[in-house]
């Protein structure tokens, strides 16, 4: 199962060699959400493993960034004691575009601004066909 999340990059912890054969690294997700003008901060806890471990080397703290990650669930048993624990599993992470408002320096640019040559097709010189059916 994947999800997405966004958030601010808050803290990055070295890697850790479990065995031979396995390494993993964690890192914070700060995330705050506003409901009934009452803000609830999450501090989210991510784990990348394997060749996956240098993903986050990319971003620095405080980056706003998106984390996709899968949501797995083990059993782990040992001298007869019987134990469950969750990781959240990060596959991919990207800086987060946040869109600008227009009071903002920063405009997202309009589609006649990113394809300024487009032919301009009420030219009186061309026939115009009307063969719509409606």
């Amino acid at each position: 199962m994947s999800f997405d999340i966004t958030g601010k990059l808050l803290e990055v912890y070295p890697v850790i060699t479990v065995n031979d054969r396995f390494r993993k690294r964690e890192f914070i997700l700060e995330r705050t959400e506003t409901k009934n003008s009452f803000d609830f901060t999450d501090y989210i806890k991510f784990q990348l493993t394997q060749d996956r471990c240098n993903l986050i080397d990319l971003f620095r703290k405080g980056d706003s960034i998106k984390v996709s990650f899968n949501l797995r669930g083990r059993k782990w048993e040992k001298d007869g004691s019987v134990n469950y624990f969750t990781n959240l599993e990060a596959w991919k992470i990207e800086k987060d575009i946040i869109v600008q408002s227009p009071a903002t320096e920063e405009q997202i640019p309009l589609p006649e601004d990113l394809y300024p040559e487009r032919p301009d097709l009420s030219s009186p010189d061309e026939e115009i066909i009307d063969d719509l059916p409606f």
